[in-house]
Formats: structure tokens, sequence, C-alpha cells
């Protein structure tokens, strides 16, 4: 057996219009489909869904930072830091914050939290020969400034 692609990520979140808003508006996903009001799909284009959004409750409780389980999303939003610049301004236009911004040498990154508190990593790549080489370049992390 060998798994082929990451098919879709479902995050649990407090409330699902709030969250819909972030993913569909802020971010630009296309939404593609509802359950109820307990879920929402999202599509990048190339597949049926991407990202789902869960509703679970108003009142559910932050996760513990110390414990297991996910620690960011990570969404291509270009190949040249022109676009990731485009959107940094688009971010900031629309009040969201952005708490860190890296150059992993293989991509350029801002990192931001969504709606709930969910690390939310948007990225351009790098040339791929820079880890085709070398697969532990991965290992790059310095301060960007756009």
């Amino acid at each position: 057996m060998q798994v082929k692609a990451l098919g879709h990520v479902v995050l649990k979140v407090r409330d699902l219009e709030r969250s819909t808003i972030f993913y569909r508006d802020i971010l630009g996903m296309k939404e593609v489909a509802r359950y109820k009001d307990a879920m929402a799909f999202f599509s990048l284009g190339d597949n049926h869904h991407d990202l789902g959004l869960m509703q679970i409750s108003a009142h559910a409780t932050e996760a513990d930072p110390t414990s297991i389980g996910l620690y960011h999303v990570a969404f291509k939003v270009g190949d040249s830091l022109d676009e990731l610049r485009a959107c940094k301004a688009h971010l900031e236009a629309n009040n969201v914050s952005i708490f860190g911004m890296s150059d992993h040498g293989v991509s350029q990154s801002l990192y931001l939290q969504d709606p709930d508190g969910i690390e939310i990593e948007l990225y351009v790549d790098a040339d791929p020969a820079i880890w085709r080489d070398d697969p532990g370049a991965v290992l790059t992390t310095k301060r960007l400034q756009l």
C-alpha cells in the first residue's frame, strides 16, 4: 500500500457561518456544499472538496497546545513573492492579523489564525530544484521580510 495524495482536511469549528466567511470570503475558497447547519465543504478547484468545516459547539474549548493533534494547515497561494505580498496586503485590508513570516528556503510563508485559533500557513513555493537535490533543505527557517 502507498498513499497517493492528501485528499482533504476537516476542521472542527465553533461557529460554521463565521468560519465559512473566513475561508470563503477572506481566503477565497469556493464553497461547494453544505450539510444542514453542521458542515461546509470547499474546493480549491481540482477536487470535489479539499477542506471541510464541522460545527461542534459554540462552547467548545481550545485545543491544549501541548497535546497531540493538528499543528497547522498550509495552503499554497502562488509561486512568487509578489503573490505572497498581495496575499499579505489582502489579509491586512481584511483585518486579519499575521503573527509570523518565514523563509523556509523551499517556500516562503505567512502565519495567521482562523476564527477558532487554528494556525494557518499561506505560502508560495520556491524553485523545486532547491529540495529535489537536497531534501534536507526543508529544514531551513529564517525571518522573511516582505
